[in-house]
């Protein structure tokens, strides 16, 4: 019992930080609307890979990886929505 606290502690913690650290550049590219410094294949990737562990969270239902993806989801998404409509504009 104690153990699996530990590990649901550790994984909220991680969940919680990874996730957090987006926060600042999603601040960022909104006040800005400055998205030259992103690159958008890298988003793209990175989204789609966040998609994939959201998936995984849900298929063992852990509760820490759910919610950080849909964090994550929400502040990188408003980056990658940013870099794409500027991507657009310049073509």
């Amino acid at each position: 019992m104690k153990e699996e606290l530990t590990t649901e502690l550790i994984g909220y913690a991680g969940a919680f930080l990874t996730t957090i650290s987006f926060l600042p550049q999603a601040i960022k590219t909104i006040k800005t609307k400055d998205t030259s410094g992103i690159s958008l294949l890298m988003y793209s990737l990175f989204l789609i890979g966040v998609l994939f562990w959201g998936a995984y969270g849900l298929i063992l239902w852990s509760m820490p990886m759910i919610m950080a993806n849909i964090v994550t989801i929400i502040f990188a998404g408003t980056v990658w929505v940013y870099k794409v409509k500027d991507s657009v504009k310049k073509y």
